[in-house]
């Protein structure tokens, strides 16, 4: 019986092409063909470093429909390459069904660590590091992005979102209301790329530069906000108390002015208790 082939999970760089290791070279010239999230813009980082190996479109549209003929190539002996449009593939990009796929069938999947942006991000934040939520892409609806940031007011942890250009000033706002003008955050824009940015202050602050600077609006965002201390998770659960004792017998948007002038909390963070 033959053996399996190996399913190599490649890191590529997030903007600056010098950080695609040696090793990850190699395995994308050795692999019988790459998995790709866009073969148009892989095709071009492996026109940059001479690599010939055949491209197969793998996205989140065709993922699941294809994810077993992958595998059946795999234990046909061939070994394989899963890259993302940047960075490390599955973080925030397609390649969950196919992992999960081939590990139950058996098949080697080897991971060739490199760039990361939420990584890079935290590394150079000067925020606690030690604990830290990956959130991904919030919502493009404002409801949900605004459902989901009050349901995190209360986390101890560093948060890491990604972002867009097309919605980081409207999430900045949202990020604002539902943790407060002061909480500690870093903005980090097009890491490891020519207009490398990164702002730090308090999420007023970032709001502000942001809607004052075009240039801070254009470009891929990684946002990072200090957790709430443990003073801060204190006073939600004590507004979120006094919040549904109130809105029985008060109108929601008084209930909660009310809750959070006596215990200190966002408003808007009340809301997530509903």
């Amino acid at each position: 019986m033959q053996d399996s082939g190996t399913l190599f999970i490649v890191a590529t760089p997030i903007g600056n092409l010098g950080d695609l290791s040696p090793r990850a070279q190699q395995t994308l010239r050795d692999v019988a063909a790459i998995c790709a999230e866009d073969t148009r813009r892989s095709g071009q980082l492996l026109a940059h470093f001479g690599i010939a190996t055949p491209l197969l479109a793998l996205h989140e549209h065709n993922e699941e429909a294809i994810a077993q003929k992958i595998v059946a190539r795999l234990q046909a002996g061939e070994s394989l390459a899963l890259v993302s449009d940047a960075g490390t593939p599955l973080v925030s990009d397609p390649g969950f069904r196919l992992v999960r796929a081939a590990r139950a069938a058996g098949v080697k999947v080897s991971p060739l660590p490199g760039p990361s942006a939420l990584v890079a991000a935290l590394s150079v934040a000067g925020l606690p590091s030690d604990r830290f939520a990956f959130e991904g892409f919030l919502p493009a609806k404002p409801s949900a992005r605004r459902e989901r940031l009050q349901a995190l007011a209360a986390e101890p942890r560093t948060l890491i979102f990604y972002e867009s250009s097309h919605r980081i000033a409207e999430a900045l706002a949202d990020m604002v209301q539902a943790f407060g003008d002061e909480r500690p955050a870093v903005l980090a824009r097009e890491l490891t790329k020519l207009f490398e940015t990164v702002l730090d202050g308090n999420l007023a602050q970032l709001q502000a530069r942001v809607e004052a600077d075009g240039d801070q609006r254009k470009g891929e965002f990684v946002v990072l906000v200090q957790g709430a201390g443990e003073d801060a998770d204190a006073k939600v659960i004590e507004g979120r108390r006094l919040y549904a004792r109130l809105k029985g017998h008060l109108p929601p948007s008084t209930a909660a002015k009310l809750a959070a002038d006596l215990s200190g909390a966002p408003r808007k963070a009340l809301y997530g208790s509903d």
